[in-house]
């Protein structure tokens, strides 16, 4: 019997040993240094995956080079901070300076070839000072370690100054090792908290403390303090600090929970285990050595790429599942683990896509993050970062995220929350929404980015419409499918151009297709963006041999521009276009994307410190390298399936996770997905055949469930194309959302804001459509009134209105409030005189609503509306109050003309928002007023790309002007 157990357990230990999945040490393969030269702006420092503390050398606080806080070509290190962000375009995080030092040196020379960085490690030389500098993670910790040379005035300095001052914070002298403080900054996240405590391994005395305003404290804005030492010569001095949104309770509980003891190299040696773990994911050697030597490089990139994907979303909750709130409290994290650090815009397209494959425990993860988001803040979010909405970029992509999770199967988070949440972001009026549910696209004259926004929104719009699809709301689905075709709306079938159309219907003009002139980030040849309707998209453009010619122009049209990554028109150093080299797949021509993609893989990503063709972008752009040299990409994020592109590895394995219906999961050790390229080389790129699971396999496109589910792709691989695999209409990627819609109706002619009444007349740009409308707010149908002629409208009115026609599906449904004039009435019993109160600021500011939680810098009296006092071109913003004069009773407009964002109110309530607009632009509204003074307020602000503010109005016995100084006042005793 006993043998008989023994001989048990042996086979149990081999059974489980067989199951295992091998480690190997793909971190020798990593290089930090790559992408922090040229745009890349990532950092070289220690992290661990998704990690909390990223700590890393800074070399340079102003500028874009200095988005990652260290900029290859720099010499000299400032100093070492605890957080940095992953590759993005502005300037942020970068807390919690330390600077290693001797005598009167702060700052010191460095020479590449004394560094070296890994993932979880890094060290350096300080040449000025003789230190040597070593740095290690945890999840919320960084550990130091600072070898320092015989002196009697050896340095730590602790600078929560850097990198451009904040708004609140202390440091205090706990014990003999110990000090704890806070740096609260306001920047692109305008409200963060980052507190410390940092333990020390060699004892100091308060003597040994300088800069502190009493006996173990200083408090204030722009605070340093110094440690200072006798060491012997190579002296190691260790400081660990654990960091938290909280508490310096909380960054203490870190502190305790992750780093007990001083052993450096344990912790170094379990940060590089935890990358292992994440870099195993997907193993490109196939259980061999060494690749050819022509891949060697190539090795790099990829498990560079892999490491940059796994730094983003960041850990945001202490130990205790405490974390800070958008609303600015303390919550704890209910059976989930709270991240930050979406960077939506960019990561929606490839980023997240690849976690549904290879992270799919953490993708549900990723998700109840973004449901806290709502939950705290009332709203999902479009950018979080460390507690705070930033609304940067455009689009409400956390769409994009929820609903490609879900229709993949990952499904562990209250998706009717997640649905609710994503209806009310897609409702709202700002960020040029108002003008798209009720034109059916975003006017060039009223908002900045219209296109883009309107292309971004159709795409978010059918992610909402698949959601309701799938849980059976089908009214909701016909809305949001109505709306995922607005995009037809901007595209000019004679240009064949997404092109930027006037609040009356007017093409812009003149239109150039190379200039940005409706465009975020890029131009009309970057921004043909409808990735969840290609096939109607061909259409438009002339059928697959127009689209297929369009196509070659925008991968060989050259100009002078100086931009990294371009090749012709297509600019892969930004994202809008990251799907456009696999569309060729959709017109039966899959050998082009196999000759486009091989190119971009092998000439725009490289092994050395500019091998990133653009801003990182939180993972954005390693992604899209690592899914592209795996064979296929996600064209459009919502859909269940991946184009197929050209594999650049022999042999990769995908090692999946476990998750039993997409709930639970751990480490690797489900399923393999295993994609051969046989006869790969650097000419044989183009696909010959494909076999999915030992069956022929003809399609150029390959769905979730064959790679979750593991099995065995094979490419054959040739030196010349084959025009036939994948070419004919049922092999190709399915794209189509239905039938064609009916054009959204429109107001022509009318005023909404009438004296005694108004005439309004409806009109629709589809051929033969008739509009159908109601006066009593229900909604419109086929049965309901015929508008034949203009509406005489009397009386306050809610009108809802509805195209139709025999061929395509309805319109949407348009609401327009029909309002008979109420008038404001004056105040009464003040006294004022000429002139504004004006507030002035200097930060960065994402929106006007930045401007209320700030202190400002200057504030005084200006004659009129302007920004002539402004002491920088840069980031800045004023807020304006005082009276205006209005001389007769009567409807008003205003016009509210600016750049980057602003507000205008009257007698207290927001009349024109025109926030967050990049350009120029004017935004207006009517509202009835007596005679006399009324309360008038206005919010501006700047971000860096051009300035300009303007307030114009017009009344019954003028037309459009400036508003005048002498029409402005404040009150005398304010």
């Amino acid at each position: 019997m006993k043998i008989k157990i023994i001989w048990l357990i042996i086979a149990g230990i081999f059974l489980l040993s067989s199951c295992a999945k091998e480690y190997k040490d793909y971190t020798q393969y990593v290089n930090p240094f790559i992408g922090t030269g040229g745009d890349g702006h990532t950092y070289p420092g220690a992290s661990v995956p998704f990690g909390m503390v990223q700590l890393s050398p800074d070399t340079r606080t102003e500028g874009q080079e200095s988005c990652g806080g260290y900029y290859y070509p720099d010499s000299i290190i400032l100093g070492f901070s605890h957080t940095h962000l992953n590759g993005v375009g502005e300037p942020e995080y970068r807390d919690i300076l330390f600077i290693p030092s001797v005598g009167e040196v702060t700052h010191s020379k460095f020479k590449h070839e004394n560094e070296l960085a890994e993932p979880g490690y890094y060290s350096v030389f300080l040449e000025d000072s003789n230190i040597k500098a070593e740095l290690t993670t945890t999840a919320r910790c960084g550990f130091h370690k600072y070898t320092f040379p015989k002196t009697d005035s050896a340095n730590i300095i602790i600078d929560l100054l850097h990198p451009d001052g904040a708004e609140e914070g202390y440091i205090k002298i706990v014990n003999d090792n110990e000090i704890e403080g806070l740096r609260r900054s306001h920047g692109w996240a305008y409200d963060q908290y980052v507190y410390i405590v940092a333990q020390f391994s060699k004892p100091f005395s308060k003597s040994d403390v300088f800069y502190l305003e009493s006996e173990n404290q200083i408090v204030g804005k722009n605070l340093k303090t110094c440690i200072k030492y006798k060491t012997i010569d190579n002296e190691e001095i260790l400081v660990k600090v654990g960091i938290s949104s909280v508490s310096a309770e909380g960054a203490r509980k870190n502190l305790n929970a992750e780093i007990s003891g001083w052993n450096f190299n344990k912790i170094r040696s379990d940060a590089k285990e935890l990358w292992n773990e994440k870099l195993n994911k997907i193993q490109i050697d196939g259980g061999t050595e060494d690749l050819p030597a022509e891949q060697a490089g190539q090795r790099i990139n990829f498990y560079t790429s892999m490491y940059h994907a796994f730094l983003s979303p960041d850990l945001f909750m202490d130990v205790d599942g405490s974390y800070r709130g958008i609303d600015g409290k303390i919550h704890k994290a209910d059976s989930f683990t709270n991240y930050t650090v979406f960077s939506l815009w960019d990561t929606f397209r490839g980023l997240h896509p690849l976690f549904t494959i290879i992270e799919q425990k953490e993708t549900n993860e990723f998700i109840k993050s973004l449901l806290a988001k709502y939950d705290d803040g009332g709203r999902l979010p479009m950018w979080p970062l460390v507690g705070n909405y930033t609304d940067d970029m455009l689009g409400y992509h956390v769409v994009s995220i929820i609903a490609d999770a879900y229709i993949k199967g990952i499904r562990d988070y209250n998706i009717e929350k997640a649905y609710t949440g994503m209806k009310e972001i897609s409702q709202m009026d700002r960020l040029g929404l108002k003008y798209y549910k009720n034109h059916g696209y975003i006017p060039y004259d009223r908002q900045g980015e219209s296109v883009s926004k309107t292309l971004e929104y159709c795409y978010n719009d059918w992610c909402i419409s698949q959601i309701a699809k799938a849980l059976g709301k089908e009214d909701d689905y016909d809305e949001y499918n109505v709306r995922s075709h607005f995009y037809e709306n901007v595209f000019d079938t004679a240009a064949k151009f997404m092109r930027g159309k006037s609040y009356d219907r007017k093409w812009l003009s003149p239109f150039d297709p190379l200039i940005n002139s409706a465009y975020s980030e890029g131009n009309a040849y970057q921004y043909m963006f409808v990735p969840h309707d290609t096939k109607s998209l061909i259409d438009l453009a002339g059928g697959d041999e127009e689209f297929s010619k369009w196509l070659d122009i925008l991968f060989t049209y050259q100009t002078d521009e100086e931009q990294q990554g371009i090749i012709g028109q297509y600019w892969h150093g930004n994202e809008p276009g990251h799907h456009l080299p696999y569309l060729y797949n959709y017109v039966g021509k899959p050998w082009k994307t196999q000759e486009i993609v091989h190119k971009i893989l092998t000439e725009l990503y490289s092994d050395d410190p500019e091998g990133i063709a653009g801003n990182e972008d939180c993972g954005q752009m390693s992604a899209w390298y690592i899914l592209s040299s795996l064979g296929f990409y996600p064209v459009s994020p919502g859909q269940y399936i991946y184009v197929f592109g050209s594999p650049l590895f022999d042999k990769a394995t995908i090692n999946l996770e476990n998750l039993p219906d997409g709930k639970a999961g751990g480490k690797a050790g489900g399923k393999e997905f295993i994609i051969e390229a046989r006869n790969r080389s650097e000419e044989n790129y183009y696909i010959q055949s494909v076999k999915l699971n030992g069956e022929t396999y003809s399609k150029s496109y390959i769905n979730h469930s064959d790679i979750i589910n593991g099995g065995n792709l094979i490419f054959e691989m040739g030196d010349k194309p084959n025009k036939e695999w994948g070419s004919s209409g049922d092999n190709r990627p399915p794209s189509g959302n239905g039938p064609s819609v009916v054009s959204l109706p429109y107001v022509k002619s009318g005023k909404t804001l009438f004296m005694n009444s108004t005439k309004i007349e409806l009109a629709c740009d589809t051929k033969n459509s008739m509009i159908r409308y109601t006066l009593d707010g229900t909604k419109p149908s086929k049965k309901s009134k015929l508008c034949t002629s203009s509406l005489e409208i009397l009386r306050t009115t809610t009108l809802k209105f509805q195209a139709f026609d025999n061929e395509n599906l309805p319109s949407g449904i348009v609401t327009t409030q029909l309002t008979k004039a109420e008038f404001n009435d004056p105040i009464k019993n003040i006294e004022v005189i000429p002139g504004l109160n004006y507030k002035y600021f200097e930060k960065f500011f994402v929106t006007t609503a930045d401007l209320d939680i700030v202190e400002p810098i200057l504030q005084g009296v200006v004659n009129t509306f302007n920004i002539e006092k402004a002491n920088t071109d840069k980031y800045f913003g004023f807020k304006y109050d005082g009276y205006i004069k209005v001389p007769n009773d009567g409807i008003y407009t205003f016009y509210l003309e600016s750049n980057d964002g602003s507000r205008l109110y009257i007698d207290g309530e927001e009349i024109i928002e025109n926030d967050a607009n990049h350009g120029m632009i004017t935004e207006t509204c009517s509202i009835a007023l007596k005679a006399g003074f009324h309360k008038i307020d206005l919010k501006y602000f700047q971000a860096g790309g051009g300035k300009g503010l303007k307030v114009s109005w017009q009344g019954p016995r003028f037309g459009k002007r400036e508003i005048k100084t002498n029409e402005l006042y404040r009150e005398k005793n304010n």
